[in-house]
């Protein structure tokens, strides 16, 4: 309802009470209708397999939100995953289309690192660098999605004790150690990949066709 005002308007003041409530209101919180910027930071991680000669670039875009103001938040806003081996090509579109559905949705999207984390492969897992081991290829893009997340602050990096990070340190020191000497004098060239069927690295290239020379698997039948 219009009041008119009959009267000389000869000073104002904002009421206090009022300022509060649209401040507040400015703050953007991540949601499905948050518009994508025409740029976004990000960073890509490479995820290499002894099961594939090809590596998986998996690239996470954050859009930043309240930027330059005490409310501002990095946020992942989507994620693509790439590769030059399309034997996956269906459940990592599906995947990827499913985890930044996710990321837009906005709330914590943190309980995504440890169901993907959780995943099993029902053919074996295999062993990275330094001895980890990944049950599985969608395992892995969980880890790379949890390092993502503690990069830009939405989990913690946890922190390992002084005297427990020597003992690891020493354990991984004979780890190495142990499975470097069989290597060496493996009758097996250096450069053959582990078989799923025997978990023997021993897989080369012969005739065209992934052989394992410990039990005779092949591609090819």
């Amino acid at each position: 309802m219009s009041k008119k005002i009959e009267k000389k308007i000869v000073g104002y003041k904002v009421k206090a009470e009022d300022q509060s409530p649209q401040v507040e209101s400015n703050i953007v919180q991540m949601h499905e209708k948050v518009s994508r910027p025409e740029t976004l930071a990000g960073s890509t991680y490479k995820i290499k397999t002894p099961l594939s000669d090809h590596a998986l670039y998996v690239t996470i875009n954050d859009i930043v939100l309240n930027e330059g103001t005490d409310h501002e938040l990095r946020r992942p806003f989507e994620i693509f995953i790439n590769s030059k081996n399309m034997d996956h090509f269906q459940w990592i579109v599906a995947l990827t289309r499913v985890v930044s559905a996710v990321f837009r949705k906005g709330g914590d999207c943190t309980f995504l690192v440890e169901e993907l984390k959780a995943v099993f492969d029902p053919q074996g897992g295999y062993f990275k660098s330094g001895g980890r081991f990944m049950p599985s290829l969608v395992a892995e893009i969980g880890w790379a999605i949890e390092d993502h997340l503690q990069k830009i602050g939405l989990l913690e990096t946890p922190e390992i004790p002084e005297h427990q990070r020597k003992i690891m340190e020493q354990k991984r020191a004979e780890y190495e150690a142990k499975n470097a000497a069989p290597e060496a004098d493996s009758e097996f060239p250096s450069s053959a990949e582990l078989c799923k069927k025997c978990g023997v690295k021993a897989v080369i290239l012969m005739d065209g066709c992934m052989t394992c020379l410990n039990c005779g698997d092949s591609k090819c039948g």
